[in-house]
């Protein structure tokens, strides 16, 4: 628990932890998030009618190191990361 999700950017998925609040294992809880999300995956058909396609493959990774927070926007204000640890973690 306590992942926050970003945004999700064409197929990518990009999540964060220890924000707004400081967790001491914030590696650890990203690490799961993302072992778990892969074991899911990888156990879901592509394609329910044809399982010959197979299943879904995903890939993952992750970056740490600080960042900025703020909520942008006025008429649909959103709570938004950025910094070189975002860029980074985004490719």
């Amino acid at each position: 628990g306590q992942l926050f999700k970003v945004e999700t950017i064409g197929d990518a998925y990009m999540c964060a932890s220890g924000i707004p609040e400081l967790q001491t294992d914030h590696t650890r809880r990203v690490a799961l998030f993302a072992m778990g999300t892969v074991r899911e995956a990888n156990a879901t058909l592509i394609d329910e009618d044809k399982p010959e396609m197979g299943y879904i493959n995903i890939r993952v990774g992750f970056h740490c190191g600080p960042v900025v927070a703020s909520v942008v926007g006025e008429l649909n204000p959103r709570y938004c990361l950025f910094g070189d640890t975002v860029n980074y973690a985004s490719r």
